[in-house]
């Protein structure tokens, strides 16, 4: 059997495999699965992804399928039952958070029609497709994370900074970070968010 090239990252735990292989550096345009990373990725601040995936099926229970509705009335009952669940990250200002953004998500979306139609623009609705040959030479924030980490923050969002909003940007295929041999690299296509 031919060996498989992956990004160094990927590892060989079979959970991270899999994520890898079907999801990260996909294009995303589901409203839903949009905010779903935001959440993630926000609550993986100061800790590992493997942790975070290992904890998202729990995450989804918890948080209603990452129903931006949903969350967006959550009581403070609701917060403090949260903050017991072990299944998740149980930090209080993360939990707040995921509420917070969740106000601020369906005021974007209010405001531009969807949330894809306002974070893809800021890659004119398209990829960027970056040649690394290492994964060391990937960064780990850029003018446009900046650019998108600053927006968030003025519309209300919080755990954006620029570097979560980097990993976003990959996970969501925004920026197409495999490495040019990963076998992933040709296959993550440029789309259009039309």
């Amino acid at each position: 059997m031919p060996t498989i090239t992956r990004c160094a990252w990927a590892g060989a735990d079979p959970l991270y495999r899999d994520y890898y292989d079907q999801e990260w550096g996909r294009p995303v345009h589901e409203d839903r699965i949009l905010f779903e990373f935001l959440i993630l990725e926000g609550a993986q601040a100061g800790l590992s992804w493997i942790t975070i995936l290992r904890k998202r099926e729990n995450y989804r229970r918890a948080f209603d399928g990452f129903n931006p509705e949903k969350i967006a009335v959550y009581t403070q009952k609701k917060i403090d039952a949260l903050l017991q669940d072990v299944g998740i990250v149980r930090n209080r200002l993360k939990v707040q958070g995921a509420v917070k953004n969740a106000r601020a998500f369906l005021k974007v979306q209010e405001e531009f029609g969807s949330f894809d139609r306002y974070i893809w623009s800021f890659v004119n609705g398209k990829p960027l497709v970056n040649k690394f040959k290492a994964h060391q030479d990937l960064p780990a924030r850029t003018e446009i994370s900046d650019q998108i980490s600053k927006d968030l923050k003025k519309r209300g969002f919080t755990f954006v900074g620029s570097t979560i909003m980097y990993a976003f940007m990959q996970a969501v295929g925004m920026v197409n970070d495999h490495v040019t041999e990963c076998f992933c690299y040709c296959r993550c296509p440029e789309r259009s968010f039309v």
